[in-house]
């Protein structure tokens, strides 16, 4: 007999997705959340490539804990922070911003847990 191949999604297809809709909310959260309206009005070009740099490394990431997430960040301000353009007292009151959201991040991010259906 020959096993039928099971239809759906791979597994590391199931990752990529979890990781965009978490990449997502934290932008969402950034721009809409609880200091949005302030957030939107400091939003400078350089702040918008920035934070998408950083969303493109979530994605990217497997697995995001609170280090890979404080790496992440820190990897992509150092480089910007060596910038002519980039005013280091906004680059470091943006930092501090995204830091602090990870608690609320991970909160979102988590996996729903699987439930077996009984027979």
């Amino acid at each position: 007999m020959k096993k039928k191949a099971k239809k759906g999604m791979s597994t590391g297809a199931k990752i990529g997705i979890g990781a965009t809709i978490a990449a997502a909310g934290v932008a969402a959260y950034l721009l809409f959340g609880k200091d949005g309206k302030k957030n939107r009005k400091v939003v400078r070009g350089w702040a918008v490539k920035m934070k998408g740099e950083i969303i493109e490394k979530f994605e990217k990431a497997e697995n995001i804990t609170e280090a890979v997430y404080h790496n992440i960040v820190d990897q992509i301000s150092a480089r910007y922070a060596k910038m002519k353009d980039v005013d280091q007292a906004e680059l470091k009151a943006m930092v501090a911003d995204i830091r602090k959201h990870w608690k609320t991040m991970s909160k979102g991010a988590k996996p729903k847990a699987k439930t077996k259906k009984k027979i």
